[in-house]
């Protein structure tokens, strides 16, 4: 088993571990509320980690992201994740709706802690709902491009343990960009003035690197 085969296997399963939490909290939250509680921890969890090692919490911390690099992706075609995702205004359109509407409605069933619960549970679900259909139409991560956290971590984390590309080796054969799990196109930041990949999409995973024929990659 190659350097690559190695990497990527260790990493599927980290993410299959996490990934069995997911479907614990979006269906068992619906009988049991408490287990919304779940859902701040790891929005807190994935920011402050960001400050550290930008977006490494989505990597395979997350269990939604563990599951949709998992399961959805045998359901995927895989396609080229549109670039309208990955839009600033997107986000910043996708961060203002889905938090007024979390903050609303935390007001409206305050201080019933059962109830509170229950608003992160249905977040979650309308949310993965959309996420599913766009995992089924494009790519499995399609929505960790516009996900409240995921944009946040990005903003707080760009150039946080960044990826460094050695210009004199890299031959641009664009596997780092086919192997990203969000699309990430390491080669593009080639001959810059610093070379450093300071995509703040970058998720740390590693897997660019240990693809890299001529081992131009470094994390």
């Amino acid at each position: 088993m190659n350097e690559f085969e190695t990497a990527k296997k260790k990493r599927f399963i980290k993410q299959v571990i996490t990934a069995v939490i997911f479907p614990v909290v979006v269906i068992g939250g619906w009988f049991y509320p408490v287990l919304g509680y779940f859902i701040p921890i790891c929005m807190l969890a994935g920011i402050s980690i960001a400050f550290w090692k930008g977006r490494k919490w989505c990597d395979w911390y997350c269990p939604r992201g563990g599951f949709f690099d998992t399961a959805a992706k045998t359901i995927s075609p895989n396609k080229e994740i549109p670039a309208f995702f990955k839009k600033t205004s997107t986000r910043v359109v996708m961060l203002i709706i889905l938090m007024t509407a979390m903050t609303t409605q935390i007001i409206r069933v305050w201080p019933n802690w059962q109830k509170i619960g229950a608003v992160f549970v249905i977040m979650l679900t309308v949310t993965t709902t959309l996420a599913v259909i766009l995992a089924i139409i494009y790519h499995p991560r399609v929505w960790c491009c516009f996900c409240p956290i995921g944009s946040i971590s990005n903003w707080v984390g760009k150039g946080k343990k960044p990826l460094k590309i050695d210009s004199n080796l890299c031959i641009e054969c664009r596997r780092c960009h086919k192997i990203c799990p969000i699309g990430v196109s390491a080669y593009k930041f080639k001959n810059k003035e610093v070379e450093k990949v300071m995509d703040g999409d970058c998720l740390k995973c590693g897997l660019c690197a240990a693809v890299c024929p001529k081992k131009a990659l470094k994390l």
